[in-house]
């Protein structure tokens, strides 16, 4: 398992820690040990669910246990995954959104499903590299987001989750097509005036919205739209939806300095207090915020800030928040070793040793 780095440290490296090993003998023998737990490694089971996807038990729980019961259970988990004490948080929400973490993560100790991640395709126009990042969520802690590329949107995607938005949930959605003027520095710092300056934006793409749903509709109550097919766009079939991050913005970016200077507005929170000073360019986007259990779930606007190459931040307009993202950087031990194929096929084995 690759764990994020500890809280607010998003530049830090990730925190690596094995969960199972399977030991390949000879005369087609093999044995699985769960290695979670602080007890060593012990007898375990793994099992092919479905394509891309397989889980594990540990079939000896026991070591997953500890002598002083969950209070010392909760403390050690406390310092490994935040890298503090209970003492360290004073915020009342903070420990109980910790403690509903720890809740939540305890209770599937003995029983992982483990699924693969298709890595987003990488397009020399796309404004970055898409890929996998760290960031921070406020009381959550950081997390892991996929950050992908589509035409004139760009998305970034929870990998890992927590109480309030689950993983695999859409936790940034980047209008590439409105890019935002932010104010000079000075006014920068005033929260109203960028609510302001993110609000127009807001209006201005909620027109846009109903502008094309109503010549849509339009279209397709023509009689001559219902007889004839519809226009082909240059370029062929597709051309179109395949609209690139830098059709979509070029003039925006040749005019746009190549770097200008950020600072958060005053009453905006920021776990990690140091973001860059600098950025490239900013886009009007939203953001998705949800009740705990993920209950009312609603997109907010919001702007995303582009840094450089391996940063970018997001500030939640509605919360107050900011949060800041760094690009994971780690080559990821033994990924590649065996391949797809081979560890495929060694699960199949192990599977039908088991029956």
């Amino acid at each position: 398992m690759y764990l994020p780095p500890h809280d607010p440290h998003v530049d830090d490296p990730m925190r690596f820690k094995p969960l199972f090993r399977i030991h390949l003998m000879e005369r087609k023998c093999a044995t699985v040990e769960c290695m979670y737990g602080h007890k060593g490694p012990h007898n375990g089971h793994i099992q092919i669910v479905k394509k891309d996807e397989f889980s594990t038990k540990c079939n000896q729980t026991d070591h997953h246990r500890m002598s002083g019961g969950r209070q010392e259970e909760f403390r050690t988990w406390l310092r490994e995954e935040w890298g503090r004490t209970l003492e360290d948080i004073f915020h009342e929400h903070m420990q109980e959104l910790i403690l509903m973490k720890f809740i939540y993560t305890s209770q599937y100790d003995n029983c992982l499903t483990y699924r693969r991640i298709y890595l987003p395709p990488s397009n020399p126009d796309d404004l970055i590299k898409p890929g996998l990042f760290k960031g921070t969520y406020g009381s959550h802690g950081l997390e892991i987001v996929m950050l992908s590329f589509h035409g004139k949107k760009a998305k970034g995607t929870k990998i890992t989750g927590d109480p309030n938005i689950p993983a695999g949930q859409q936790t940034v959605e980047i209008d590439l097509a409105h890019p935002l003027q932010l104010p000079d520095i000075e006014n920068l710092r005033d929260f109203s005036e960028l609510s302001r300056v993110v609000l127009e934006v807001q209006e201005q793409v909620r027109r846009e919205e109903q502008e094309e749903e109503h010549q849509q509709e339009e279209e397709e109550g023509s009689p001559q739209a219902a007889s004839q097919p519809a226009a082909m766009p240059l370029g062929g079939e597709g051309a179109e939806g395949e609209e690139t991050v830098a059709g979509a913005q070029g003039t925006t970016q040749d005019k746009a300095p190549a770097s200008q200077p950020f600072v958060l507005p005053m009453g905006v929170i920021s776990r990690n207090e140091d973001y860059p000073r600098t950025c490239r360019i900013c886009f009007y986007g939203t953001g998705l915020i949800a009740g705990h259990g993920f209950t009312s779930p609603e997109r907010t606007p919001g702007v995303f800030v582009l840094f450089d190459d391996d940063r970018f931040g997001f500030i939640w307009l509605e919360l107050k928040s900011f949060s800041l993202y760094s690009r994971i950087k780690v080559s990821f031990q033994n990924a590649e070793a065996p391949s797809r194929e081979a560890f495929d096929e060694m699960l199949k084995n192990i599977q039908s040793l088991a029956t």
